[in-house]
């Protein structure tokens, strides 16, 4: 298959089993985001919560694009995913698998809302910097620029989300104050029995948009680790998409050249003159690899994954060099330059339709199964008092609007932070902070900071010991 030997086929398709399983773990992990709402406030049973959450996070990886799985690849630069050994490559995947899937089961079994993003994202860093210490290590082993954008990203989502919910409470309290909605939405659920017909519309719509928003954005995750395996093993088959004909790089990369060209070099540092010429030397280098040629097939194997590396390169490098004061370049220049390389980005930031495909059953499945631990945790452990229905749709209504803006930005963002913070935002919102439970919310911060740290340290272990044993 691919090319391979017999015993690295069968690592790659334990590879690709196991995404799917990650996948499917932060289907089940991950579900109670969506049905904790609609399940404590009776507007749907517990069996067809899950089966709606499970279809629309099933449609939600299928439609969601792939902004965010390209993120998640380029988190590890192109150069460190391959080199001479096919058993490093292996090592690399295997290491950040395998602590992704164990931290989400054990965080899932203890019942704690865990970020499955934070997870993969650690993974991916803790086998980057464990690759950076080795001798032969050339260059960044982390896209540090990438990392610092989904920090952010990471951080910034919760704070929004527990804020906007308390803002948003106060404003439907404030507007429903002397109407006969008022009582009705913030009252607790009668024990067995669904909400007026308007109240459960809203509570199911919000479930529906969350599992939705959370398909298109985890779903991307699970993607983009399907990708980053593809391309560490078989580069030379996934380096670029075969949609994209090479004819369509010619204009862009005429017009980046020409910009480029015109940068006066004797005004940069040495390690800038290195990255002008570099640029410089990798688009004259893709334009031959790529000349008279009809098809990406048509390319060769071993040319293929030059040009993606070439194509990533001399985006980071120029990129990098427009935000220079010595880089006298127009702002329309710097804006033909963003656009010009986003045309040439369509040959590497792809996705097969297989892997869209495998990716949302995986999440669609896992969705469906192994759901009550954590809406639990979420239904009746956050707050001290049982969720009501303004508390859920405000919860719900928020992290929609987060995950979906992010995913729209091309941000990953933890599904489970943004609801269980809108949650706990939406209980301070009623009674104060005295409304939180103390252990729960603790739980919650403990593995919050624990998992980034913990992960990184686990895949990166594993990582130099797989290299070692393979």
């Amino acid at each position: 298959m691919f090319d391979l030997e017999l015993s690295y086929s069968i690592l790659l398709i334990v590879c690709l089993i196991a995404a799917c399983g990650f996948e499917f773990v932060n289907g089940f992990h991950d579900t109670a985001n969506a049905v904790a709402t609609v399940i404590y406030t009776n507007s749907l049973k517990p069996n067809q919560a899950v089966i709606w959450s499970g279809l629309w996070n099933f449609l939600g990886v299928f439609f969601g694009g792939v902004g965010v799985a390209m993120g998640i690849v380029n988190l590890l630069p192109v150069e460190s995913l391959v080199d001479q050994n096919l058993a490093h490559s292996l090592s690399m995947i295997l290491a950040l698998l395998l602590s992704a899937i164990f931290w989400n089961l054990l965080t899932w079994y203890l019942g704690i809302p865990c970020s499955s993003s934070h997870t993969l994202i650690g993974s991916i860093l803790g086998v980057g910097l464990a690759y950076s210490l080795l001798p032969e290590s050339t260059g960044a082993a982390v896209n540090w620029s990438k990392a610092k954008e989904i920090g952010y990203s990471l951080m910034l989502s919760p704070i929004f989300g527990f804020s906007m919910v308390i803002i948003l409470m106060f404003f439907l309290r404030s507007i429903t104050k002397k109407t006969e909605y008022g009582d009705s939405l913030f009252k607790e659920p009668k024990k067995n029995a669904p909400p007026p017909m308007w109240i459960r519309g809203i509570l199911v719509l919000t479930c529906t948009l969350v599992s939705f928003f959370h398909g298109s954005n985890d779903g991307q995750k699970g993607v983009g680790l399907v990708m980053l395996i593809l391309i560490g093993i078989v580069p030379s088959y996934f380096a670029l998409d075969a949609a994209v004909t090479p004819h369509d790089l010619h204009d862009p990369l005429v017009k980046i050249e020409q910009i480029v060209y015109s940068i006066d070099s004797t005004l940069l540092s040495a390690p800038d003159r290195a990255k002008l010429t570099e640029a410089k030397v990798m688009t004259a280098q893709i334009q031959t690899a790529i000349l008279n040629k009809k098809s990406v097939e048509a390319i060769s194997k071993e040319d293929r994954f030059i040009i993606r590396r070439d194509i990533m390169l001399m985006d980071r490098h120029v990129n990098e060099l427009k935000e220079k004061s010595e880089v006298r370049l127009s702002e329309n220049d710097k804006a033909s330059l963003k656009s010009e390389f986003k045309k040439l980005r369509k040959i590497t930031d792809y996705s097969p339709r297989w892997v869209i495909v495998m990716i949302s059953i995986s999440l669609g499945l896992g969705t469906m199964i192994g759901w009550k631990r954590i809406v639990k945790t979420l239904g009746e452990k956050i707050g001290k008092e049982h969720l009501n229905y303004a508390q859920g749709a405000s919860a719900e209504i928020v992290a929609a609007t987060t995950i979906g803006l992010s995913t729209g930005l091309g941000l990953p963002v933890s599904t489970t932070h943004v609801l269980s913070s809108g949650i706990a935002g939406s209980m301070v919102a009623s009674k104060g902070i005295k409304n939180l439970q103390p252990d729960t919310v603790r739980n919650i911060l403990i593995a919050w900071l624990l998992t980034l740290p913990v992960v990184m340290i686990m895949a990166g272990s594993l990582f130099i010991l797989f290299r070692n044993i393979l």
